[in-house]
């Protein structure tokens, strides 16, 4: 009996607790949904033909990231940042580095393939949109 009581009280939690992408404490919800067709490919896009690639699109709450991680994954991001986004010229852009992102005003520093906080006054990670490739186009959404 007091095992049936536990397996159930995780499998509630479970449910309760599932991982949304789309989920954000701080960026609010806006609807995105948008194709980049790659046979042919704009100029505008060309950065997203190498790995590490990456191009700034409109989109969101203030623009997308969207970064080429390898041959069949790219990650997109909001550019606001989680702890400033309210802020005019809050903006999320690439590191010099390439391998991460950094918010233009409060110098919070994002990890470029999960969105994770590195550095800085942010607590939360950047909003992420999916991605969907399949060889000739690059599907953004969520």
């Amino acid at each position: 009996m007091k095992l049936k009581f536990i397996v159930t009280a995780v499998l509630m939690g479970l449910v309760f607790t599932t991982c949304d992408i789309n989920y954000h404490q701080t960026i609010p919800y806006k609807k995105v949904d948008f194709v980049i067709n790659f046979d042919p490919l704009l100029p505008e896009y060309w950065p997203l033909m190498a790995y590490g690639g990456y191009v700034y699109v409109t989109g969101g709450i203030s623009g997308i990231v969207l970064y080429r991680v390898d041959e069949w994954n790219f990650v997109a991001y909001d550019r606001s940042c989680s702890f400033d986004w309210e802020e005019d010229g809050s903006w999320i852009k690439v590191h010099p580095n390439g391998i991460m992102l950094i918010d233009s005003m409060c110098g919070s520093t994002f990890n470029i393939l999960d969105g994770t906080v590195i550095d800085g006054p942010a607590k939360w990670p950047l909003r992420e949109y999916r991605t969907r490739y399949d060889g000739y186009q690059l599907r953004v959404f969520n």
